[in-house]
């Protein structure tokens, strides 16, 4: 099966009502200039049309300008797009789905090298808490 590198509309989180979830009950992980937030969901109440959603954000306090917003949203997301299959394949073999949300936090203007390296971390610490309690859904 060949990789297939997309981020298409059904794997974006932007659903308000699962995202105030997601703020709600989600647990969090950091890794400067991001945090991460992250919610299992699972069950025959909730279905999620991919296995794993996300979103991204940057604070309008720390970057006034929306071009800058903008493009560290951009890099964000292109740096988590590449690298996203393998949490992808984690989380089907193990039959669960997941919200994401990432969180820049810094207030210096990353570049790609940087943004790809964070992101890679957090993906990996995700991966990681996927295989110590696969069966928990929180």
């Amino acid at each position: 099966m060949k990789k297939t590198f997309t981020l298409s509309r059904q794997e974006r989180l932007k659903s308000r009502k699962r995202i105030e979830q997601l703020f709600k009950e989600g647990k969090s992980i950091s890794v400067f200039p991001y945090r991460a937030l992250y919610l299992r969901v699972g069950g025959a109440e909730v279905q999620l049309p991919s296995p794993l959603q996300a979103g991204v954000t940057v604070s309008s306090k720390n970057f006034k300008k929306a071009v800058h917003r903008n493009k560290i949203k951009r890099l964000t997301r292109e740096a988590y797009r590449l690298q996203k299959p393998a949490l992808q394949q984690k989380l089907m073999e193990a039959g669960q789905q997941l919200i994401l949300f990432l969180i820049y936090t810094g207030k210096e203007m990353p570049d790609f090298l940087l943004a790809k390296e964070k992101v890679q971390v957090i993906l990996d610490k995700l991966i990681q808490r996927i295989d110590e309690n696969p069966s928990s859904h929180t």
